[in-house]
């Protein structure tokens, strides 16, 4: 029986592929020098696209967990030498693999700048300055394990989901283990580091460039990668910003059936003859509602939803703006189990089981953190006949509500002022201090009178709370304010900060501020 792989590529000659494998295994095994299995190649073989590495890869070779960071590129690439072709078409600059591309030329780029300052003695705020650029790059792993990824597997290339996945987390980890280093001025440990960080994340682009890049160019199509691009708009990108024109894509004609759970709702119902309008009511369990109600309920729960189906198929998740982590339309259809990490997969498949089987009825998790409490909770969802229909997952940010003292009874408003009194400005403004947002033990109470680059964004959000609603308006990237890490970083944040991480002007965004508060 064919791969699925394969109807998605241009014909394959059975017989050359055979061939190749047979001299790459030799290669491999010591058995063929890298000249002699190119001059193999060249007589048996010919020319060898990326693509037929990759079904190689998928078809004939064993899975391994740790295959990707075993699998020496370099020897490949020197074996196939000028017999492989693996050159991308020319792509518009704002298609995803250039973004992919573009992130990891950057990534380049700082890397050269850690093996030059490793020369000199240490100071550790030109460090902190360049993995401040650095830490921004797991971004880029992200977006391929939400957006790529899922696409590859429903073609049949589940390598990148099974194998490659893991040597993502690993490069991240090691990026995030030099700035734990650096952080707690472990000085020797942290330049030794630096060799793994350099190595593996080279590697590791190298793989991409080599193999992953060129396969998906010839196995997903340009409406696909068209439809890639809102995902990717909403996951983000390492280094820089990327506007979604939509009025550039091919299917502005057509609305995109995907765009929102009531469109696909209804799309749902049409296809079986209900009619279901924006203003006609559906029956629910205990009520009527309109599909653009049921979607308006969803975007304003304050926990995010995720259910998956008894097929282990992600069938739905709200989509809210407090998401805690990032979830793209491209994890619809995809098996549970390939939405994880490897090292975490025997944790979610031990759930599913337990959960289907009746052993038990749910599954609690949480992450507990400094000024950080995050949720989670599994349910096993049956129908009235007691039958496994799937697991719905819950996730909440509860670290507002850990921090919870005592008892309110009185209506308070989220400026301080209660429903009993009016108060005066001065009074309304002292109660605004005393019930916003508290995590820094540095702030102080002093009311601010002009911004500066050294003024604390916890301290304005205080005395103007608007601000955390509109800074979005100023900087699409001060919109990860509202997550948990962005909590978490308003301790710490001046408006200097706040320009220097969204690349905005520090001038221009004292400006915006200014506006605002007024």
């Amino acid at each position: 029986m064919e791969h699925i792989m394969k109807g998605y590529l241009p014909p394959m000659d059975p017989e050359k592929l055979k061939a190749l494998f047979e001299i790459e295994n030799a290669f491999k095994a010591g058995q063929l020098s890298a000249d002699e299995a190119r001059l193999q190649i060249k007589q048996r073989v010919g020319k060898v696209s990326a693509y037929h590495v990759a079904y190689i890869e998928q078809t004939m070779t064993e899975e391994s967990s740790d295959e990707c960071i075993r699998e020496d590129v370099h020897a490949i690439i020197n074996m196939l030498g000028d017999q492989i072709d693996n050159t991308l078409p020319n792509l518009p600059a704002n298609h995803p693999i250039m973004h992919y591309l573009k992130e990891n030329e950057e990534m380049k780029r700082l890397l050269l700048a850690v093996e030059d300052l490793v020369q000199y003695p240490m100071i550790k705020n030109q460090w902190l300055e360049l993995y401040d650029k650095i830490s921004q790059y797991p971004l880029h792993y992200k977006r391929k394990q939400n957006q790529l990824y899922p696409v590859l597997e429903r073609k049949g290339f589940t390598r990148p989901t099974t194998t490659m996945w893991t040597f993502d987390d690993m490069v991240r980890d090691e990026i995030r283990e030099a700035e734990r280093l650096l952080r707690e001025d472990q000085e020797d440990a942290f330049i030794k580091q630096q060799e793994r960080v350099v190595l593996y994340t080279r590697d590791l682009m190298e793989k991409e460039e080599f193999i992953l890049y060129p396969t998906s160019m010839a196995l997903i199509s340009e409406e696909e990668f068209e439809d890639m691009k809102s995902g990717d708009q909403e996951i983000g990108f390492a280094f820089f910003e990327v506007e979604h024109n939509t009025s550039e894509t091919k299917t502005e004609s057509k609305p995109n059936q995907h765009d929102n759970f009531a469109n696909d709702l209804q799309t749902l119902l049409a296809k079986y003859g209900y009619s279901a309008g924006g203003d006609e009511k559906l029956e629910v369990t205990t009520g009527k509602l309109t599909l653009e109600q049921i979607n308006l309920i969803y975007k304003h729960l304050p926990i995010d939803i995720s259910f998956v189906d008894e097929n282990e198929l992600v069938c739905f998740y709200s989509d809210t703006d407090h998401r805690i982590f990032p979830r793209s339309k491209n994890v619809i259809g995809r098996e549970v189990m390939n939405c994880h990490p490897r090292k975490s997969a025997h944790i979610v498949r031990e759930v599913i089981d337990k959960l289907r089987s009746g052993e038990q009825d749910k599954a609690e998790f949480w992450i507990n953190k400094p000024g950080l409490f995050i949720y989670i909770y599994y349910v096993a969802v049956r129908d009235k006949d007691g039958k496994f229909r799937g697991v719905l997952e819950m996730m909440q940010d509860c670290t507002h509500i850990r921090a919870l003292q005592g008892s309110q009874t009185l209506l308070t408003w989220s400026t301080g002022e209660t429903a009993e009194t009016t108060k005066q400005p001065d009074e309304a403004a002292n109660q605004l201090y005393e019930n916003a947002e508290t995590g820094d033990d540095e702030a102080t109470n002093a009311p601010i009178t002009d911004i500066t680059p050294q003024t604390r964004l916890k301290e304005l959000l205080k005395q103007y709370p608007i601000l955390k609603d509109k800074l979005a308006d100023i900087n699409p990237k001060f919109k990860m304010l509202n997550t948990p890490l962005g909590k978490l970083m308003m301790g710490k944040a001046d408006v200097q900060t706040m320009s220097e991480r969204s690349g905005m002007p520090l001038n221009k965004l004292i400006e915006e501020l200014k506006k605002l508060v007024k």
